[in-house]
């Protein structure tokens, strides 16, 4: 055997071995052991069950109360330079717009103030000698109405984050619906309660009245006295865990304080890794004194969280923040530290977050934008309908996926069956690496975090199919070689060379296709896809590098057989 093929049946076996290490938790339950790779397979809402929930965003109604916040506002403003405006109406027609009312002789001066603050958002759609109507501009509206979708998405994730659902699909449908998949959920009333419930931002001094360290033993203690978890099957649910970890620490923690949790740097959820803050419940702000935050930049060009305050939430927010300069202020969302920026200044009617430094801009902008959708989200609860739901019982997904395996296996064995009666010894090493394949496919969804749905299965099965098209490609190249006379070295290196090309541009246009579907297809249609994607992939691997190295290494073992029948 000569050191190339020598190296490539090494690649081969050490690709089919960390693939089986990959594919381990998904058959195995190796919770107990320390494994390399946690990463098993998880199976969608059409095979396991759960419910779905389609949620229609409220986006007029928040469009409304922007509106008519930001003519409450400029009212205020302009009586501060004596200037009167003498109502703020909202209305409908023609389209969403405030009409702000005033006498003749100030209609100059509240013109040139509307286009001075507000001359980037709004327009002026009509207007009297006593009457300005403004509209939001087209681009804006269309701006406001994506983040509305975003801060509810946001909402509904943290609620089923605490719920504690595998793999939940939370996404965009249209302009202003929200999909909502729940895979495994078995009390169906409670989470529809969950996913409804209004977020809870507030702004909280953190305290320095007790050691973090000491806080860190406390908790400790209360954990292992009442037998307090989080998560897990018999877990508590976050807010119970809060709720009763203050509740047993409430004679150890100083007055005034309240024992929240910020979500570890690299921890994936608040039970992988959660850091306690300790914050003064006696001095806060709610969420709903906040009435637009968005991603500025500073001095220097970097990322920053910009925010304005509503015309009630100002005093209070200055009060709190002047009264706390060079402390850190935590931002709370349903009792997780979003964010803990220190108060450089007093800030009463908008203000600034400057993020930290070591990050790059990405990271920093993400960042931000995160901070900002968290702000947006406890200020602008947008009112969530249902206007679908769809329950999948156990039963039904069981019966999905037995007939999901039940179609892979048959077709499977049929092709395997074909191959060998009539490839014979050549038909062996496609079975070979057709089982290689799937085996590839699997490690790599699981490695993925894919989540497998029927669509899925479907794409495995037409996997195992394009993967014998390959397969059944060269191998009729190699006997076209055979027929001419050549040795079977040269009949398997000429039938490979000659079948790449048609290899190629099959799997090249699938593959383009898939792209598409990824792109503008949304749900089963996009795991359809990439299930498909990885197939090819796969596929590409063991028809033309392991089907390759099988047939020299079985050529090599038997160098005086001709096994290769024309």
């Amino acid at each position: 055997m000569n050191q190339n093929l020598k190296n490539r049946v090494i690649i081969n076996a050490l690709v089919v071995i960390v693939s089986l290490f990959v594919l381990a938790p998904s058959f195995f339950d190796l919770s107990k052991i320390k494994w390399w790779d946690s990463n098993a397979l998880t199976y969608g809402l059409d095979i396991q069950g759960g419910l779905q929930l389609v949620m229609g965003v409220d986006v007029p109604d928040v469009i409304k109360k922007k509106l008519t916040r930001s003519g409450l506002g400029l009212k205020d403003d302009l009586a501060e330079k004596g200037v009167v405006i003498s109502s703020v109406d909202y209305t409908e027609t023609p389209k969403a717009s405030v009409v702000l009312e005033f006498s003749e002789s100030n209609k100059k001066t509240i013109k040139d103030e509307v286009m001075k603050q507000f001359g980037s958002y709004y327009q002026i759609i009509n207007q009297t000698p006593t009457t300005l109507q403004l509209a939001y501009l087209e681009t804006v509206q269309n701006r406001i109405s994506k983040e509305v979708v975003d801060q509810a998405i946001e909402v509904i994730r943290n609620r089923i984050d605490e719920f504690g659902v595998s793999e939940p699909v939370i996404s965009t449908q249209g302009t202003d619906r929200i999909l909502v998949q729940l895979p495994g959920l078995e009390d169906s009333a409670k989470a529809k309660s969950l996913v409804n419930r209004t977020a809870r931002l507030e702004f909280m001094i953190v305290s320095e009245d007790a050691q973090l360290s000491d806080v860190q033993k406390w908790i400790s203690e209360a954990e292992k006295e009442h037998e307090l978890s989080l998560g897990g099957e018999k877990g508590l649910t976050y807010t119970e865990y809060v709720k009763q970890m203050n509740l047993h620490l409430k004679d150890k923690l100083p007055a005034g304080n309240e024992l929240v949790f910020q979500r570890a740097d690299q921890a994936t959820s608040l039970e992988a890794g959660r850091i306690p803050v300790l914050v003064k419940n006696d001095q806060t702000v709610g969420g709903e004194d906040i009435d637009d935050a968005f991603v500025g930049q500073d001095e220097f060009g970097s990322p920053v969280v910009q925010f304005r305050m509503s015309v009630n939430g100002r005093k209070r927010f200055g009060d709190l923040t002047g009264a706390n300069i060079k402390k850190p202020m935590a931002i709370v969302l349903d009792k997780v530290v979003q964010s803990s920026p220190v108060i450089q200044s007093k800030i009463s009617a908008q203000g600034s977050i400057t993020l930290g430094s070591g990050q790059n801009y990405n990271e920093t902008f993400e960042e931000a934008r995160f901070i900002a959708t968290t702000l947006r989200s406890g200020a602008l609860p947008a009112r969530l309908e249902t206007l679908e739901e769809r329950t999948v019982g156990p039963t039904l997904g069981a019966d999905s996926i037995n007939a999901g395996k039940k179609a892979g296996l048959v077709g499977a064995v049929l092709v395997l069956l074909f191959m060998l009666l009539y490839y014979r010894d050549m038909g062996v090493i496609a079975n070979i690496a057709l089982t290689v394949n799937v085996i590839l496919l699997l490690a790599l969804l699981a490695s993925l975090g894919a989540t497998l749905t029927l669509p899925g299965v479907a794409g495995i099965v037409l996997t195992v199919g394009m993967a014998v098209d390959a397969n059944v490609i060269i191998f009729e190249r190699v006997r076209e070689e055979i027929r001419k006379g050549v040795s079977t070295k040269a009949a398997i290196k000429d039938g490979f060379g000659h079948a790449l090309s048609a290899i190629l541009d099959a799997n090249i246009t699938t593959a383009a296709v898939c792209f598409m579907l990824i792109a503008f297809g949304t749900g089963p249609v996009k795991g359809f896809a990439v299930t498909l994607i990885c197939g090819i992939v796969t596929s590409m691997f063991t028809a033309i590098f392991l089907t390759r190295t099988l047939m020299d290494l079985y050529t090599n073992m038997k160098p005086n057989k001709n096994w290769i029948k024309a």
